[in-house]
């Protein structure tokens, strides 16, 4: 077990501490104190570097979602940072915002979450990032205990694992498209709506919207937005998908 029966319910908003950098600068204070901070806005508490003959990738992902850079350690991470900033329901994203610090009954413990994600509901969401085959035990019990400290102040807790890979190599593609700048213009993506209101091959509705060259950076725009749909999952994206307009449904 990750921390001490004791360190549940109420009493681990004193049992548990935040460390993070604030418009005062380095802070540490106990979880019931800070519950309410914006730490989708948060400067990451650590900073990403390479290693040379290191096993970590970081780096910084732009997010659409917050028009700005937002850090990674891996592929993995960066991987989850498009699939967060895809999600309609996300509005804000933030890189290990914080430091958990905790003392599971043999040692005092710190752990900086991966990411901390505002959904447009006002809900907070912390995610951490690691693979099924790479997750021992000393990383479990520190990710039990950080789901004991989202519960404690009402947040979400997610453990990401790798994600399904067709599924993700089709999003990857459809990242270099996600800037707004590849919707346009406008009228393209109109053409492309109304083109597409009933399915068609991929390559075939392109044509028909016009010159391919200016119309598949819309079109791919539009898959991202979820503004037009295609299975992603089952294959990857290519010039015989069946796209229609409509919303996706998650």
């Amino acid at each position: 077990m990750a921390v001490p029966a004791r360190l549940c319910g109420d009493s681990a908003l004193s049992a548990f501490e935040l460390e993070f950098s604030g418009s005062i600068g380095r802070r540490r204070l106990p979880l019931g104190d800070v519950w309410s901070v914006r730490f989708e806005e948060a400067a990451p508490v650590r900073q990403f570097r390479w290693a040379k003959g290191g096993e970590s990738f970081p780096g910084w992902y732009y997010a659409v979602t917050t028009a700005d850079h937002v850090g990674y350690e891996s592929w993995l991470e960066r991987d989850r940072l498009v699939l967060l900033d895809r999600d309609p329901k996300v509005v804000g994203i933030a890189s290990q915002p914080f430091w958990l610090h905790w003392h599971d009954g043999r040692e005092s413990r710190r752990h900086a979450p991966d990411y901390f994600v505002r959904l447009a509901d006002g809900r907070a969401r912390v995610v951490d990032v690691r693979s099924a085959d790479r997750l021992d035990e000393r990383t479990a019990d520190a990710f039990e205990a950080t789901r004991e400290a989202c519960g404690a102040v009402g947040w979400e807790f997610e453990w990401a694992d790798a994600p399904e890979p067709v599924f993700m190599a089709n999003l990857r593609w459809l990242a270099r498209y996600r800037r707004r700048r590849s919707g346009r213009p406008a009228e393209v993506a109109s053409r492309l709506m109304d083109v597409f209101a009933e399915p068609l091959p991929l390559w075939t509705g392109a044509e028909r919207a016009g010159d391919r060259l200016q119309v598949l950076p819309v079109l791919f725009h539009l898959l991202w937005s979820g503004r037009l749909n295609t299975d992603l999952e089952s294959a990857l994206l290519g010039t015989d998908s069946l796209v229609r307009a409509g919303r996706r449904s998650s």
